[in-house]
């Protein structure tokens, strides 16, 4: 080795072990909470929602120099976080700052102490254009340091920021059955306020924000609930998180601890292969499962499963060909296991909608579609596993939603014989293998 070459071996060994230890001290993020980004507001099914014409008194302009508070529940916790904001709907760039995060103790008051800045690049401010996210720095949570507290178990994460000038057209997801808190349009930046009192308005949907990761330990993986409104919760209990994710979710961690997180990625009225012109003319499901799998499944951070039950809307909503949502799905199988290597695959057989009073759900011919679906399911070799949702609330005599299944659990009333309500959540929720999930 020449005199040259030794001197720049001499300068690149402090470098390379500088960067080696930059590399080593970097989180190991993963997907802790999500929600799909499905349209823009008011596009949706949301559930239980208060009047929202004095937050939002217009579509068009959207949110008006006001702040949001959005509460969400972490599956895992850690010492540092970093936020998604979307505009994937807007139509105009949209300014975002005094962003922070801290725990919720009750409505919308934060505990003081706990409540942090969240930057973006460095900066206190951030303009996302339309069509496009930007996530954020991490941003410490010290109370969360040991993730295995169970003391936080359950406890929800309050992310708050303001929208600077008029948003247009807000991105959203409708169906929270989840409270978060607005401002008044041009009350201005209150994130960084502990108390209720720049919260006057209420809202069962998430706006702009659609996921959180945490600092996890190597290894730690999501596994993701992909798919429609029995996904999402439908007639499941306001603020009580018993959708069927979250019953799993339970279930996976008293197995497994901290080892795996649970988010939810389920969209009301979502369908597989529909709408075809979602871009023209946006539809309350939002865009077709094939189309959003990009953005709500393989952009999320270290995802080890997916978890996936859609294609009663395909049938109900859309009168598709079962052959064309079978193409669908084994399409979007091929695309998952192409950009997650190692991923983990279920499918889940839909759930009964004979005689729904809800549309055209009910009919014989729907339910002759499901079939043919679920038939595909079962004897398809393409899975890790098959989850039988179907089985599981079914009723084996009338081959409807079990009865008991029935009862609306959010709004009240008899149901409308296809979503299940917290019972019939609970009874999905306890049908999954986990060692299939798990691989372990």
């Amino acid at each position: 080795m020449n005199v040259s070459s030794t001197r720049l071996a001499c300068l690149l060994v402090p470098f390379l072990l500088g960067s080696a230890a930059a590399q080593a001290q970097q989180p190991n993020w993963v997907a802790s909470w999500t929600a799909s980004a499905h349209g823009p507001y008011p596009v949706g099914n949301a559930t239980a929602q208060p009047e929202l014409k004095f937050a939002f008194p217009s579509d068009e302009r959207g949110a008006v120099d006001q702040s949001f508070r959005m509460i969400v529940r972490p599956d895992i916790w850690g010492g540092q976080a970093r936020i998604r904001l979307s505009n994937a709907f807007g139509t105009k760039p949209v300014t975002f700052d005094g962003v922070y995060a801290g725990l919720q103790t009750s409505g919308s008051a934060v505990l003081p102490a706990t409540n942090r800045a969240v930057l973006f690049a460095g900066k206190p401010s951030v303009t996302i254009q339309p069509g496009k996210m930007a996530t954020s720095d991490a941003v410490a949570l010290p109370f969360a340091r040991n993730g295995a507290d169970p003391m936080l178990v359950g406890r929800k994460l309050a992310v708050s920021f303001h929208v600077v000038g008029e948003s247009g057209p807000m991105t959203w997801h409708a169906k929270a059955l989840t409270t978060s808190y607005l401002s008044p349009p041009n009350a201005g930046s209150h994130g960084a306020e502990p108390g209720e009192l720049a919260y006057p308005g209420s809202t069962t949907s998430w706006y702009f924000l659609d996921a959180v990761d945490m600092s996890a330990p190597v290894g730690t993986k999501a596994v993701v609930a992909f798919g429609d409104s029995i996904t999402d919760g439908t007639a499941s209990t306001l603020n009580g998180d018993d959708r069927w994710p979250d019953v799993f979710s339970r279930r996976l961690h008293a197995a497994y601890g901290n080892r795996f997180s649970v988010v939810n990625e389920g969209i009301g009225g979502n369908m597989i292969v529909g709408p075809a012109n979602y871009a023209q003319k946006p539809f309350a499901g939002g865009p077709a499962a094939t189309e959003r799998l990009e953005r709500d499944v393989i952009s999320l951070s270290n995802v080890g499963a997916v978890i996936w039950l859609e294609g009663i809307n395909d049938f109900g909503n859309a009168g598709a060909k079962a052959e064309d949502v079978v193409a669908g799905v084994q399409e979007t199988v091929k695309r998952l296991r192409a950009s997650i290597p190692g991923v983990r695959v279920l499918m889940a057989t839909a759930t009964s909608s004979l005689n729904s009073t809800n549309g055209g759900y009910g009919a014989a011919a729907i339910d002759d579609k499901r079939k043919i679906l679920n038939d595909f399911i079962r004897k398809a070799a393409i899975f890790d596993g098959v989850v039988d949702f179907d089985a599981a609330t079914g009723d084996a005599k009338s081959h409807e939603l079990r009865a008991e299944f029935q009862p609306n659990s959010t709004t009240g009333g008899p149901g409308d014989r296809l979503h299940p309500n917290r019972a019939g959540y609970a009874a999905m929720g306890n049908a999954i293998d986990l060692k299939k999930v798990t691989g372990k």
